[in-house]
């Protein structure tokens, strides 16, 4: 409508200023080849034309006064504020448990019995299986009559001897036989022991690997058992954030697998760089209350770092770079008729998640640009959308 009403009050200018008629004295003037002629007509024609363009800036000011449609970015806002920010180091590790172990046999023979079936819950000291002794408690029998033989002679001797009867070479002779059938019995003991396999510790059988009638031997793998109570993950830390981890510290332990997080707590830093990729270890021990972790599961810790208790943050999406490096972002001014953008030259500190900390540069209160911070100038008028 603006551009209607601009070409036609044009049309009547130029009309009213004698269109035709001045074409007629410019070719009169040309084909006198009068200079003076000339030089006056156009002198004439240029005062017209000055006359028009300042009509025409009448015009554009009496329209502008009039059009209502105005040329703002439409942007939404926010109002800063200060909050609590806390920095987190993401460090990937393993889930794993120190009482995973494969039990192995210690006496050779056949397996004559197993106890225990997989994923059965046994207690420290619990037999799960046994080995032939090939004649063993034969011989222990054998030896525990003869020591008790010997004990019976030694008291016998120790009683004459006390009362100074007999020869002193009798009663050592007697004590040493004596001495020498319990060690016997004793080495008998472990040995027959050893064909008697318990649990190390309580936990769960989590597999039978030899079956019952097999000839088994030290070496070959009987089962395994597996407690699932006292839960750790272990990691590797770059040598950077060795002063930032301390012992006891609380640890965030994701496990994608469970799609849970739990509160762990560093129970073990190492004190060995590895010269090869610049890491330490650290133990992070992690609750096990819904039995859902398993050794070796991929863990992923976020370990506090960074902590500030008035700090202003902004969406790291709005912040821009310019030709130099600085960041900038975009506020708002309302303290004039309209709103409008301004500029803001920022120092930021470390990033969380989609936000980015704002050292310097911006206050709690400012009116911040949300959508539409990257299609505004500094000095745009603006248009605040209310969501």
């Amino acid at each position: 409508m603006k551009k209607i009403l601009y070409i036609s009050l044009l049309g009547l200018l130029i009309t009213s200023c004698g269109g035709d008629s001045k074409t007629a004295s410019v070719d009169k003037a040309i084909e006198s080849k009068d200079l003076t002629t000339i030089k006056t007509t156009r002198a004439e024609i240029q005062k017209q034309y000055d006359a028009i363009g300042a009509e025409l800036a009448k015009l554009d000011l009496a329209i502008a006064e009039l059009d209502t449609l105005k040329k703002s970015a439409l942007v939404t806002t926010a109002i800063v504020n200060d909050t609590i920010f806390t920095h987190y180091i993401d460090i990937q590790g393993n889930v794993d448990t120190k009482q995973n172990l494969i039990i192995y046999p210690e006496y050779s023979g056949v397996l004559t019995q197993v106890y225990v079936k997989s994923g059965q819950k046994v207690n420290k000291g619990q037999i799960l299986a046994r080995i032939d002794d090939g004649g063993l408690s034969n011989q222990l029998a054998q030896m525990e009559t003869q020591a008790t033989l010997a004990k019976t002679t030694f008291e016998r001797q120790k009683n004459l001897w006390d009362k100074k009867i007999g020869s002193e070479i009798q009663f050592l002779q007697a004590k040493t036989n004596y001495e020498a059938q319990m060690k016997a019995v004793a080495q008998m003991k472990a040995q027959l022991g050893k064909t008697i396999v318990k649990a190390p510790f309580s936990g769960v059988i989590d597999e039978v690997i030899t079956e019952k009638g097999q000839v088994v031997g030290p070496g070959q793998q009987l089962m395994r058992i597996v407690n699932l109570s006292d839960m750790y993950v272990s990691a590797n830390v770059p040598e950077s954030f060795i002063g930032k981890i301390k012992n006891g510290a609380i640890v965030d332990v994701e496990v994608k697998s469970t799609g849970k997080i739990y509160k762990g707590k560093v129970r073990q830093i190492g004190n060995y760089i590895n010269p090869n990729n610049r890491n330490f270890s650290i133990e992070v021990a992690v609750p096990n209350s819904d039995n859902l972790l398993r050794p070796n599961q991929v863990a992923v810790l976020k370990i506090e770092d960074y902590k500030k208790p008035n700090a202003i943050l902004v969406p790291e999406s709005i912040v821009t770079e310019n030709a130099v490096g600085e960041k900038i972002i975009y506020t708002v001014d309302t303290s004039g008729k309209e709103p409008k953008a301004i500029k803001k030259t920022i120092v930021v500190g470390l990033t969380s998640g989609a936000n980015i900390e704002v050292k310097s540069g911006l206050n709690k209160g400012e009116q911040i640009i949300i959508e539409g911070a990257r299609s505004v100038q500094n000095g745009d008028i603006v248009e605040i959308i209310k969501k």
